[in-house]
């Protein structure tokens, strides 16, 4: 095997990533391993390629400073080689992650849901991305500035959604890189300015984009009018055109935004969506309201509307949305505020039971529990019977914590296998703080808080990933 080429942070926006290439003699493929500082902290990826003699290692999850990376390469005939490198990366880290403090009270790495390679990820509203392991060292970050987005894709790579420029007011550069920082694609946005705004350009996308089967994009984004965050479009991955636009004031009441009260500078933020997940079973696409207090299900191709929850009493809505209407069990909670809401597999293949997670803020904006609001956050499991039209909950955390984990806006809740959970408690202590809890059912096995962050640079979501997807295959000549 040949000295191996080494080139730190090969593109320029990841400085704890490394590109490593060299030669065999014989086909072979390469596994590595970053040795962790502690039990349970290596980071060991199978590179997904073909038997080959030339191999390019993308290397994710190295500490700053020193690091040894120990490589095995297997040949075809079952023998095996290894190699240790020393690679030694940046010790300087930018100024808005130096300040943030990040101080772990609860690791328990038998019970966490890490596997060999997986990092929780600290996705914030602004400034820099970044991911930790479970002793709470930084692993990766990128020194992009990222608003809201960091979305993985079918191919292991990720939507990021940054700016042309660091000083730029507005976040209209959506791109598709991987944790190298490698960019494949760039998407450029630009909106019409209402007459409220004097001119100024606004952020396009606001809360969230997701992947569709066929690859185009579903975002949410702000049109240009009066009225902000209550739109949807469907953007061709090959065209990069919007193919279709979903306008939330033409499928709800139109008392919803006529007569909700409008931000001081005029922009009516009468809905204020902050999510959206596919559904493939039925083509339809789930969504969440913040300012209704309000989680519904549209279908894609019709938007025609195929449930509704919210707190906003059934005599209250027009009689043609009675009857979307999901009823509560006894002992379900009504969402206030609620962001993250997602759809869990299928675990019964009843096309008419949907299991859905969010993570509910429990706030009354408009519609949500007077009586607990404000009184705690949680994390929310629930179960969907769509005939009969009930909504039931089969499970919760977070009411034991109390106001101390009471987050008035952002959190997110990511279900890691059958029993774990993640519950990003975001805006902790209005948000000087962000709170990471990882549940075994109920039982807290990891625990990590940051404080001291910069203006506005709170944990939006936090989620734990694999630093090297199954599907991702790297490749210097594409």
């Amino acid at each position: 095997m040949a000295k191996p080429y080494v080139k730190v942070n090969p593109y320029q926006t990841s400085p704890l990533t490394a590109l490593v290439i060299f030669q065999t003699d014989q086909v072979a493929k390469v596994k590595y391993t970053v040795v962790g500082k502690s039990a349970n902290t290596s980071i060991t990826n199978q590179v997904n390629s073909d038997y080959s003699t030339q191999h390019q290692i993308p290397i994710v999850g190295l500490y700053s400073g020193a690091n040894t990376v120990k490589l095995q390469v297997t040949y075809q005939d079952g023998t095996t080689t290894e190699q240790t490198l020393a690679i030694k990366t940046t010790t300087e880290l930018p100024k808005y992650l130096q300040q943030t403090k990040i101080k772990v009270t609860k690791n328990n790495k038998q019970q966490m849901a890490i596997g060999d390679n997986k990092l929780t990820f600290m996705i914030r509203t602004t400034k820099q991305s970044f991911a930790i392991d479970a002793d709470g060292a930084i692993r990766w970050y990128s020194t992009l500035y990222v608003q809201h987005m960091l979305q993985p894709i079918h191919n292991g790579h990720l939507l990021l959604l940054s700016k042309k420029t660091q000083s730029a007011m507005v976040y209209n550069d959506l791109l598709e890189t991987d944790y190298l920082g490698r960019v494949y694609k760039e998407y450029t946005f630009r909106a019409k300015t209402s007459n409220n705004d004097g001119g100024k350009e606004t952020t396009v996308l606001h809360h969230d984009i997701i992947e569709l089967p066929n690859h185009d994009l579903v975002a949410t984004v702000n049109d240009g009018s009066d009225y902000v965050e209550d739109t949807m479009v469907v953007i061709s991955a090959q065209t990069g055109k919007i193919t279709k636009v979903i306008d939330l004031k033409k499928l709800l009441p139109t008392a919803m935004y006529t007569k909700y009260k409008a931000a001081s500078d005029g922009d009516v933020d009468w809905f204020h969506q902050n999510s959206v997940y596919y559904d493939d079973n039925d083509q339809s696409l789930l969504i969440s309201g913040r300012n209704q207090d309000m989680i519904m299900k549209i279908d894609l191709q019709t938007d025609k509307i195929k449930w509704i929850y919210s707190g906003k009493k059934a005599s209250t809505w027009p009689q043609k949305y009675r009857s979307l209407l999901l009823t509560p069990t006894k002992g379900t909670t009504i969402t206030g505020g609620q962001h993250g809401l997602n759809l869990l597999s299928d675990d019964n293949n009843n096309p008419s039971s949907e299991n859905i997670l969010l993570y509910d803020n429990n706030i009354d904006v408009t519609n949500g529990g007077a009586k607990t609001s404000g009184k705690y956050s949680q994390g929310v499991q629930y179960h969907i019977d769509t005939k009969k039209m009930t909504i039931d909950q089969t499970w919760a955390y977070g009411k034991s914590l109390g106001q101390a984990n009471f987050t008035a806006i952002i959190g997110y809740t990511q279900k890691l296998n059958d029993t774990n959970y993640l519950i990003d408690f975001g805006f902790q202590n209005k948000g000087k703080s962000s709170n990471i809890i990882e549940v075994d059912g109920q039982q807290q096995v990891f625990n990590v808080k940051l404080t001291n962050p910069a203006s506005k640079a709170y944990v939006y979501r936090a989620y734990r990933l694999p630093v090297y997807d199954s599907s991702y295959q790297f490749d210097v000549n594409q």
